[in-house]
């Protein structure tokens, strides 16, 4: 059964986050709360985890899996960045957005959409995957916790029914409390003009009708 690791969602405790860190260094999959909904997290190098997470998503080679980073330096060593996709990054971020964009040679081709070569990135603003990725100190890999058989395709948001529901599954459920059902706002930049892709959580107000120089 997973560990269960109850976190106070504004000041998450040191030593239950370096647990959760221990687990992520030798291939755990974690559930974890973020500014959107909860999410499944594991670690970039590790091709057994990922492989756990597609069985559990049901995903194919063709699903966007995101690389969540601290801040825009880490975005920009594993996604080719212009200077007005830098800029629309900033205007967002932190925040409960995700971006397509090309992936850099840094960017294992195993987490790249098969076709197009792109990558989802996102910087959270919610306290427990700020200080998981500081304790890390490298980008988590990362899925919405949304299960094939759920009918209306709603995320997970429940510490205790993740557990119930994948206890057997996943290393860890972190409970930072109930974050919602509403996902990312999800935004193409790997095209121009950029094409809001999924409206969610993320206002569009900074989006709508940018065009790039």
């Amino acid at each position: 059964m997973s560990d269960y690791l109850e976190l106070h969602p504004v000041n998450p405790q040191v030593r239950l986050i370096r647990q959760a860190v221990d687990i992520l260094r030798a291939g755990g999959v974690i559930a974890y709360p973020t500014d959107s909904c909860y999410a499944l997290g594991w670690h970039i190098g590790d091709k057994t985890a990922l492989e756990r997470v597609r069985r559990i998503r049901q995903a194919d080679r063709h699903h966007h899996f995101t690389l969540v980073c601290a801040d825009l330096a880490e975005v920009g060593r594993f996604a080719r960045l212009e200077t007005w996709q830098f800029r629309l990054l900033k205007a967002c971020v932190p925040g409960p957005y995700t971006f397509l964009l090309r992936a850099s040679r840094e960017t294992p081709r195993r987490l790249q959409h098969e076709k197009r070569r792109t990558i989802g990135v996102r910087v959270p603003a919610h306290p427990v995957p700020q200080m998981l990725l500081r304790e890390l100190g490298e980008p988590l890999m990362s899925s919405t916790l949304i299960l094939p058989d759920e009918g209306a395709h709603l995320p997970l948001t429940s510490g205790p029914e993740i557990r119930a529901r994948l206890g057997h599954e996943i290393d860890a459920v972190l409970d930072g409390g109930d974050c919602g059902i509403v996902p990312t706002t999800v935004v193409d930049l790997s095209v121009t003009p950029p094409v809001v892709v999924r409206e969610g959580r993320g206002p569009l107000y900074p989006l709508v009708g940018y065009r790039p120089p």
